[in-house]
């Protein structure tokens, strides 16, 4: 679905960010990676079939500079850039109380801010070849809320509004912008949780099991194909009927 097309993923060494990449690759399309981890970017681009199909770019997506390196990449590396997927995040959970100003500061820069960027230098591109898909990866928490998350979820919730306004100002230039707001999914991150807090997210989940990345993944594909060719500024819940 992807043959001949080139992806940006940003956070794409590990977890949702890989498994979007394995999919993208399986579907015949090229990807960067940006990341900044350098030993798990490379390792990642190895495990997706090495420098053919696959390129490592160290980013720290809160830097516009970086971001235009990553793009530019994508162009210089394989040819165009079809695909962009702000996939980059990281937590700071704690409760208002006992969060800083650092703490949200760092999360609210890192999801909103590097989406921002990501999604403005990926139009940039997109817009003088008149064709392009846009995936942002939201959150559940940025719908509903969660406690210890208020720079989480004030961040997730900016990149639904993102993701609106700027899929009204470039769907004439064909380019298209949607957003995932994926659930409880299985990771490094949601498995060091306490066993109390993993079976009380659990039990508020009708699939009555946690997502895995894949499923994530297998939702960005839609969205970065043509199969969704009619859809733009959509957010797509990937949360086993989570707080619906």
């Amino acid at each position: 679905m992807l043959d001949g097309r080139t992806a940006v993923i940003t956070g794409g060494a590990q977890g949702i960010g890989f498994a979007i990449a394995e999919r993208f690759v399986a579907e015949g399309a090229r990807v960067v990676l940006g990341d900044l981890n350098p030993a798990a970017t490379d390792a990642a681009v190895t495990a997706l079939g090495g420098s053919a199909v696959a390129k490592a770019v160290s980013c720290d997506v809160t830097d516009a500079g970086q971001v235009q390196a990553l793009v530019g990449a994508a162009v210089d590396t394989f040819g165009s850039l079809d695909v962009m997927v702000n996939n980059a995040g990281i937590t700071r959970d704690a409760t208002m109380r006992k969060m800083t100003e650092e703490q949200f500061d760092q999360v609210v820069s890192v999801h909103l801010k590097g989406s921002w960027n990501g999604t403005r230098l990926a139009a940039n591109i997109m817009r003088e070849a008149k064709s392009g898909a846009i995936v942002n990866i939201s959150s559940i928490s940025g719908k509903v809320g969660l406690i210890g998350q208020t720079n989480y979820s004030a961040a997730k919730a900016g990149i639904v509004g993102l993701t609106k306004a700027a899929a009204k100002e470039i769907a004439h230039l064909g380019v298209r912008v949607n957003a995932i707001q994926p659930g409880l999914i299985r990771s490094a991150m949601t498995e060091a949780m306490p066993q109390r807090i993993w079976d009380q997210k659990l039990a508020e989940i009708p699939m009555a099991r946690a997502g895995e990345p894949s499923e994530v993944a297998s939702v960005a594909l839609f969205l970065a194909s043509d199969l969704s060719s009619y859809m733009t500024g959509t957010v797509l819940e990937v949360t086993g009927g989570r707080h619906i």
